[in-house]
């Protein structure tokens, strides 16, 4: 490989968002040139295969993707893209109950009327997936543009068809302030912001009551795929992203860290590689742009000089919050499955949609869900306290993730040599901020995969060293070395709050995925609202911007979001 190779396009990582951008942007017909440090692409959309026929899922697992245009636009059927439809009535699951110390909750109606309600699903018509997409998959404003109730696209929505509904508190308030207006079971409510909690907007923070709601929304509304996966899980779906990039004429090359992001005369022109790289050292010019899609620290700390950046501006990325937690993630392998305990959740034994398959496994959900102060402990152990898990096991929060989202054919659903449960995911606090130092949970391991054993079993049977075969774990520190773009050990890295939001995303200076670096963009979720975790969403609202700055034309297949305000002075990203 010549050292004076040139792209119109270097993308910095090659997990979800730089691959899709990759794809989008090679449709464009630029060339394209994708640089992963792993030597497999696919960040956070992972399978692991601890031992040989076991297929378990570290990461991410459920697929936030519903309603993206990507699918359209891209044409993803066309490179192996499938969907395990999951034919579970999710209101009637939820209908169910939730689980508390005293056994199950029951869900009243106006709690499914209120919840229904909030997701668009009582709208004539229904407009869950406008709202969805109005509330993820849509750029920022322009700079010049002030955010009002009138101007978020979410409020729209609400305004046209739900007016009952909006109200200017939307914008302001907690995921509690939204559920206590529209709800009434306490477990229900808690329930769900412990969700919003895992899913990055979490349900105590103040401006994120609608994202909150609908990151939760996105896995259990019955017209978003009710709990489906795709074939393959989340790593079968990249690869069709991938395979779409590389049939636009798209390079990726992996086990090619980038060392440093090249600047000339204040405009980013290329990368340079680390020694190490399978091609190390090499330089790799951009003659259009170089977009990061890696987490912010690592772009702006590690990869750009301090001689290129203002003072004041690397201050304020080293200061960007990353109080948010992460998740530590258990996996069983058990001679007998895994069951609710008899005869406290006797009832969600006997509800077909709250067991999956032959084995009548647990499908999923929160424990334990009794009260909001019972929440806000376990906030204040991850973000106040910042120290290894303190409470006692039964008021440890954890969250089963929904085993009957599973192909029968995957492990969670048959498995011949005793059994393999969905993932169990516990809070924690991220490792940069653990107080007894970054390396804390894998120093602690052991001890805390007891703790997590202990707490799954005040509402499990099962879990007993003679049924347990083997207990995979992950903790924050050990994603963060595996999966290089994972800031802070989770997906989102950073607040999803009402400060890092919009046109403070998250700050002011990377709003609308633009650098202070001319012809430098951002790619990555922990750079990036709205989007957040939702597939495809960031590329997608990224594109508007490109087009804007006269990098990327796309084809008749382009569609903007149709709250896309063009920016004055720009190429409207909208067909004329």
């Amino acid at each position: 490989m010549s050292e004076d190779e040139r792209y119109d396009i270097v993308i910095i990582g090659g997990g979800p968002n730089g691959m899709t951008a990759a794809a989008y942007l090679a449709k464009c017909g630029l060339q394209v040139c994708v640089l992963e440090e792993r030597v497999e692409c696919g960040g956070a959309c992972e399978t692991v295969e601890p031992i040989p026929g076991v297929r378990i899922y570290p990461h991410a697992m459920l697929m936030y993707a519903s309603p993206a245009p990507g699918f359209e636009q891209l044409e993803l059927h066309k490179y192996g893209f499938r969907m395990t439809w999951n034919p579970v009535n999710m209101m009637e699951s939820l209908g169910a109950g939730n689980t508390t110390t005293q056994g199950v909750s029951p869900i009243t109606e106006k709690d499914m009327m209120g919840f229904g309600k909030l997701g668009g699903l009582l709208g004539s018509p229904p407009f869950t997936k406008e709202l969805l997409r109005a509330t993820f998959w849509c750029p920022p404003h322009p700079p010049e543009v002030e955010v009002t109730d009138d101007n978020v696209p979410y409020m729209q929505v609400y305004k046209k068809y739900q007016p009952d509904i909006w109200t200017h508190e939307l914008r302001e308030w907690t995921f509690f302030d939204l559920m206590d207006e529209h709800c009434e079971s306490e477990p229900f409510k808690v329930t769900f912001a412990f969700a919003a909690w895992a899913s990055g907007a979490a349900g105590h923070w103040e401006g994120v009551a609608i994202p909150a709601l609908l990151s939760v929304q996105l896995l259990v509304l019955p017209n978003t795929g009710k709990l489906s996966i795709p074939r393959g899980g989340l790593h079968g779906y990249f690869h069709a992203i991938h395979r779409c990039a590389v049939a636009h004429g798209a390079i990726v090359r992996t086990t090619c860290p980038v060392d440093e992001i090249l600047i000339e005369d204040g405009r980013a022109v290329g990368v340079r590689l680390r020694e190490n790289a399978a091609i190390g050292g090499r330089k790799i010019w951009a003659r259009k742009a170089v977009i990061a899609a890696v987490d912010f620290k690592q772009a702006f700390l590690k990869m750009i000089g301090s001689s290129h950046l203002d003072p004041g501006f690397i201050q304020k990325v080293k200061d960007i919050s990353l109080k948010n937690g992460t998740l530590y993630v258990s996996t069983f392998h058990t001679r007998k499955p895994l069951q609710w305990k008899q005869p406290k959740f006797k009832q969600l034994t006997e509800s077909p949609s709250n067991v999956c398959g032959p084995f009548n496994t647990p499908a999923g959900g929160v424990y334990p869900s009794d009260s909001r102060e019972l929440y806000y402990e376990n906030v204040a152990d991850v973000d106040g306290h910042k120290w290894l898990p303190s409470l006692p096991p039964e008021k440890l929060m954890w969250f089963l993730t929904p085993s009957q989202a599973f192909s029968p054919t995957d492990c969670q659903g048959d498995y011949r040599n005793g059994h393999i449960s969905a993932a169990f995911e516990v809070n924690v606090p991220v490792p940069e901020y653990q107080i007894e130092g970054p390396e804390s949970q894998n120093e602690h391991k052991e001890e805390l995969d007891l703790l997590m054993r202990k707490a799954f079993s005040e509402a499990f049977d099962g879990l007993d060293d003679q049924n347990v075969i083997h207990q995979w774990t992950a903790t924050g520190r050990e994603v963060e070395f595996r999966n290089t773009g994972l800031l802070g050990g989770t997906w989102c890295g950073s607040r999803h709050c009402n400060d890092q939001l919009w046109n403070n995303r998250p700050m002011p200076e990377l709003a609308r995925y633009r650098t202070p670096i001319e012809g430098l963009y951002t790619c990555h979720q922990t750079t990036g609202h709205p989007g957040a975790l939702c597939l495809m969403a960031i590329p997608y609202n990224l594109m508007h911007i490109l087009i804007e700055d006269g990098i990327a034309e796309p084809g008749d297949w382009w569609y903007p979001s149709p709250y896309y305000i063009p920016q004055d002075g720009k190429i409207s990203a909208i067909r004329r």
